[in-house]
């Protein structure tokens, strides 16, 4: 019986990996999203994109992110970094006022700013007494 530290032998393991489809990673873009008191705010690792790289959709309480990232034909012994298109959709708690969004790309990290529409905002009921 051989008994391996790793589940496979090195030699099987890079056949594998050279095998596996990557492009499923590069079709997940992920997100951090905090929920405020007016807004929701997302970020998300968006490396070496443009602002004009991405498409941003809002409607009602669905985002719709797509964009590609820089395809590279070279070959690898690690790939990490995302490449080719993605498309990501995310349903929101709440309405978001399509309006007022504002986004932004600063060093590899993309941050909208989705306001909750007004109808989906808490409001204050003043209580009559007599």
């Amino acid at each position: 019986m051989t008994f391996y530290a790793y589940p496979f032998p090195h030699r099987l393991a890079r056949r594998w990996m050279a095998a596996e489809d990557h492009s499923q990673s590069a079709r997940f873009l992920a997100a951090n999203i905090r929920d405020e008191e007016d807004a929701f705010v997302l970020t998300a690792f968006v490396p070496g994109l443009k602002a004009d790289d991405l498409s941003i959709q809002v409607l009602d309480d669905v985002l719709r992110m797509e964009g590609e990232f820089p395809a590279d034909e070279s070959e690898y012994l690690l790939q990490e970094l995302p490449n080719g298109s993605f498309r990501r959709e995310l349903r929101l708690p709440s309405a978001i006022d399509s309006e007022k969004v504002e986004a932004k790309i600063a060093d590899g990290i993309l941050t909208l700013r989705l306001p909750k529409a007004e109808s989906a905002r808490p409001r204050k009921i003043k209580i009559a007494s007599k």
